[in-house]
């Protein structure tokens, strides 16, 4: 594709995203919309942004240039255009602007950009954008702009801090503008970046791992991030393929100036590009205090409780703790996961009215509800830290949260001490994927219920509560993953039952070519991404 001219113009947005990704800055400019995938990330800032202003302001904002004119407090709507080094065209969109005392082309006032931050610190991406913003407004209002305000939730407040827009962050400005814009004039996209981990926030994520599956790229194997890629590079293991053909020992050897700890995985990594390559998972020994089967509790247990959180990270609320009981049939089967109604799905919402105490008397309720030899299965550590949390704040007895760690079990650790799988990650969305579960709710992800949370909750109070379908969304999407959370737990049941007697003889290294795989009773479903 032909480079543009490099006075084409530089946008705000363009920076964030080049700050953010270089090849994603590319992309917004060349690629092909057609190829973008909807997310809820951008929609939940927008709405957290909402927020924060609505409560910042005592008043709506004005519109417009003319607002700033007529000395509004705030202002919303205004294009500041302006050039940049080497005569780059730069154009920035504040969403909000502010009235604050100076001088300006209008009077006795003047005004500073306002920004709504994410996550619990300023980044450098926040200073960039902001700096940019200071810079456009200073030469448009004809006054300095020496400091910019960013506002973000907290708990139960609105965080305010000024960021000073000084000579130090215009030259970093100065500095990555440049860049930015040779950047954009590449005729190709700038590769991709070497940890892949933040790209689920993309829109561009399908088109880059389309790229990155074809290239056997190494961000594509389960473990490397950025620094491992680059001690692996160095080494001559380009990619996947190299990686698979290596010999266990010998990168072991070459990892372990780098740290003991790259020695340690480094038998595991080549064991996982393996089997990405062949597509066929493999068992891992165990050790020989370990249990060979993944998941032993489950060997006599009359039933289980399947259990998934939905959280608002930022807010640091588990919103919703969803129950999926499933009992163990006459004939003493389990329950196909592929049936379409698996046991009875309980959902408890965790309202700010009600309080915690409500809330962890009414988990209690329901796990005594069950036998006490019921395992509780959740995927990940979220769900065991939050509850044994919440039930130490409670003032659960130490008997009490003896025998609740003793019930839950962790699926996500048992997959990873006992299997390797195909895939590039080890998410339940991933790997319930590989085993061809489908969420009901096509492309909803744990952002989208986030965003509908948010959306139902409104204000936070029950008159600005949203309709009872928004709610019945969120509830799907909780049963889904707890029925994606149960597909995994059958998948680990039926490799259980394939395992042959015990001999007593020794255990085959991680790795190596005689560990045993079994093939998967579900690979004629093929591979599905997360």
């Amino acid at each position: 594709m032909p480079a543009e001219p490099s006075n084409r113009l530089l946008t705000d947005r363009l920076l964030r995203s080049w700050l953010r990704c270089r090849r994603r800055a590319w992309l917004d400019r060349y690629g092909d919309p057609g190829q973008r995938l909807w997310n809820a990330h951008r929609a939940l800032q927008l709405d957290d942004q909402q927020r924060c202003f609505v409560s910042l302001l005592e008043r709506r904002p004005q519109a417009g240039a003319a607002a700033c004119a007529a000395g509004a407090p705030a202002v919303v709507g205004v294009r500041l255009r302006g050039s940049g080094p080497a005569g780059l065209a730069l154009e920035g969109h504040p969403p909000l602007l502010r009235r604050t005392s100076g001088e300006s082309r209008w009077g006795a006032y003047a005004y500073q950009p306002v920004m709504a931050r994410q996550g619990r610190r300023l980044t450098r991406e926040h200073r960039l954008v902001m700096g940019l913003w200071g810079q456009l407004l200073a030469g448009w209002q004809q006054g300095p702009v020496s400091h910019g305000l960013v506002v973000a939730a907290g708990s139960g407040r609105l965080e305010r801090e000024r960021l000073a827009l000084g000579e130090g962050l215009q030259r970093q400005l100065q500095e990555a503008l440049p860049k930015l814009a040779a950047d954009l004039e590449r005729p190709q996209p700038p590769p991709l970046v070497s940890d892949r981990k933040k790209c689920v926030l993309c829109s561009w994520r399908g088109f880059c791992d389309r790229e990155a599956a074809l290239q056997g790229h190494l961000s594509e194997v389960s473990g490397i991030g950025a620094k491992r890629r680059e001690l692996l590079i160095e080494l001559g293991l380009p990619q996947l393929s190299a990686l698979a053909g290596a010999d266990p020992e010998a990168l072991a050897d070459a990892l372990e100036v780098h740290g003991e700890q790259h020695r340690e995985v480094a038998a595991r990594l080549v064991a996982q590009a393996r089997v990405q390559q062949r597509g066929e998972p493999l068992r891992l020994p165990v050790e020989p205090a370990q249990a060979a089967m993944a998941l032993p509790e489950l060997r006599t247990a009359a039933g289980v409780l399947v259990y998934d959180i939905e959280s608002d990270p930022d807010a640091r609320d588990d919103f919703l703790h969803g129950f999926l009981r499933i009992e163990r049939g006459a004939d003493g089967r389990w329950p196909d996961w592929q049936t379409a109604d698996i046991g009875s799905y309980r959902p408890l919402l965790a309202l700010h009215e009600h309080g915690e105490a409500r809330l962890w008397r009414r988990l209690r309720r329901l796990l005594a509800a069950t036998p006490a030899d019921w395992p509780v299965l959740h995927y990940g550590e979220t769900e065991s830290i939050a509850l044994v949390r919440l039930a130490q704040r409670q003032g659960a007895s130490e008997r009490e949260l003896a025998a609740l760690r003793r019930r839950l079990v962790d699926l996500h650790q048992r997959l990873r001490r006992h299997w390797l799988l195909p895939v590039n990650s080890y998410g339940l969305k991933a790997v319930a994927g590989w085993l061809g579960f489908a969420w009901s709710q096509k492309g909803v992800d744990g952002a989208r219920c986030l965003l509908w949370w948010r959306q139902w909750r409104g204000d936070g109070t029950p008159a600005g509560r949203g309709s009872l379908h928004g709610l019945r969304r969120i509830f799907r999407y909780n049963h889904d993953d707890g029925r994606a959370t149960w597909a995994v737990a059958s998948w680990l049941l039926a490799q259980d039952a394939a395992l042959p007697a015990p001999t007593g003889g020794a255990t085959t290294p991680v790795g190596t070519e005689t560990s045993r795989v079994i093939p998967s009773p579900v690979t004629s479903w093929g591979s599905a991404r997360a």
